[in-house]
């Protein structure tokens, strides 16, 4: 039976969490529920971002990166590649999502190529981060449960509801300023299992260090097959790269929260700044899990790499302390920050991209919006329910499918903009071509003895779709097609659709 304390201190973090969201809604209207008003500081910009793409992978699976046996800090590649890519998304992407007053970002290709390829864009959007998000809420749920004894179902609805709560309740300033609480308290959770790990070691920090420099768990650049090994240097760095460009720069969730800091250098700041914010965290995580690793040697446990954090904290946490409830919470806020931007920003999708086309603009937006975050809500529970009966080899197989839009995105972005004859038919075929050929390396490949490693995906995504959809573009540009710039306000002649 979990300790009356410990799900105390779990309680008092969700009120805090519906305190906060109350305190900050300025969700009174449309703009204020989808973006805060347009004007939010870009501080805390940067603190969304950050807790945004963080989840309870981050907190359970990286410090496993550097416990396991032949471990490293090869993730810090990443957050290398991280940072290059936000300085694209903010010279390439941001000024064409500043040039107008748009609420989605996909209404960028719906000027460039037509409804068609903007409702394709979004429905892929909204596809891939309900069943991943979903996932999500899943992993949190059953960590939950084996942290503190209580039940799936019951952890699942408490999560769920709360993120619901302060989503609808107050919108997109609501989920800001919880992302920086959740943020921090995540973060105040991995500095006191770091130095609480580092006191059970009878060298303390110097033999963590002597252990972490003799297993070789120091290297950060690795050789090897640079296809095929996800910690050579070159899929690290330039994966981490391309992937952050369809993550931060043609995913809806960051764009939405670039907008909402009203113009374009305060989002360029923040989404600049976030890159070495997240470099840190990761070399936080990675850093317990050296500490874990040295740890394991005197306890002589040796748990999966992925329940190393949850395996020491339960085995070493004073019972009825509280501090359980408290790494409970840090769990929890690392998904809550993730699941409430997806909430918001696919009803924004739903409501940008596929209603208002079909029944235009009209009274009751807001309460329609808030409609569909509750929808939302609901399939991600769906998901994690139905998730519930599968096997983990599963589970990860759909995660690593979810992870394609970020490729298949970009690479209408990046269509839209370097191959101004191409139409609506050959972006198709493109982003066809393309999942095809993702799908094949993911599945089909591994038969024939070849296994590319998963930073190349979204490159291979992107510039299969660029390839295909440049090679079949009309010789001349099609008619009516505008190329992706940075001036797309609407002009004179331009239709009713594309000026929303």
């Amino acid at each position: 039976m979990p300790a009356a304390l410990d799900l105390a201190v779990l309680a008092v973090y969700l009120g805090c969490a519906l305190w906060v969201g109350r305190a900050a809604g300025r969700g009174r209207d449309l703009e204020g529920f989808l973006f805060g008003g347009r004007r939010l500081a870009w501080p805390l910009i940067l603190g969304s971002i950050v807790a945004t793409e963080t989840s309870t992978a981050t907190f359970l699976s990286v410090p496993g990166l550097s416990f396991r046996e032949g471990g490293s800090l090869w993730f810090l590649q990443l957050a290398l590649g991280y940072c290059l890519g936000r300085w694209l998304v903010a010279r390439l992407f941001l000024p064409a999502y500043f040039a107008g007053r748009i609420e989605s970002a996909y209404e960028l290709l719906g000027q460039r190529f037509g409804g068609g390829t903007r409702r394709l864009a979004a429905g892929t959007f909204l596809v891939t981060r309900t069943v991943g998000d979903g996932l999500r809420l899943f992993l949190t749920a059953a960590a939950l449960e084996r942290f503190l004894g209580v039940s799936f179902l019951a952890a699942l609805l408490c999560l769920s509801a709360a993120t619901l709560a302060y989503t609808a309740l107050g919108g997109m300033a609501s989920i800001v300023w919880n992302d920086c609480l959740q943020g921090l308290l995540y973060l105040a959770g991995g500095v006191l299992a770091l130095v609480w790990a580092v006191e059970a070691l009878p060298g303390g920090f110097g033999e963590m260090l002597d252990f972490a420099r003799e297993s070789g768990r120091l290297r950060l650049f690795h050789g090897g097959d640079w296809l095929t090994d996800k910690r050579h240097w070159l899929a690290g760095i330039l994966g981490g790269l391309v992937l952050t460009m369809g993550t931060h720069g043609a995913d809806q969730m960051m764009v939405q929260r670039c907008l909402a800091a009203g113009e374009p250098k305060a989002a360029a700041r923040a989404l600049l700044w976030s890159g070495p914010v997240v470099l840190l965290q990761f070399l936080l995580f990675l850093a317990l899990g050296l500490a874990l690793a040295a740890e394991a040697r005197h306890s002589g446990l040796n748990p999966a790499p992925d329940q190393a954090v949850a395996a020491f904290l339960a085995r070493t946490a004073p019972a009825g302390s509280g501090f359980l409830g408290l790494f409970a919470a840090a769990i929890a806020a690392a998904a809550m920050s993730t699941l409430s931007s997806s909430l918001n920003a696919s009803a924004g999708a739903l409501l940008s991209d596929f209603w208002r086309p079909w029944r235009g603009p009209r009274g009751g937006e807001l309460t329609l919006l808030r409609g569909f975050t509750l929808l939302f809500m609901g399939l991600q529970i769906a998901v994690a329910l139905l998730a519930r009966g599968q096997s983990e080899s599963v589970v990860s197989e759909v995660l690593a499918v979810a992870s394609f839009s970020a490729g298949l995105l970009l690479g209408l972005f990046l269509l839209a903009r370097l191959a101004p004859r191409a139409d609506a038919r050959a972006a198709g075929i493109g982003f066809a071509a393309s999942l095809g050929a993702l799908l094949w390396l993911r599945f089909g490949a591994p038969a024939f003895g070849f296994v590319l490693a998963w930073p190349w995906y979204a490159l291979v995504g992107a510039g299969m779709l660029i390839l295909v959809g440049a090679a079949l573009a009309p010789r001349a540009a099609a008619a009516g097609a505008t190329p992706l710039r940075s001036d797309t306000r609407p002009r004179a002649g331009d239709s009713a659709d594309d000026a929303r």
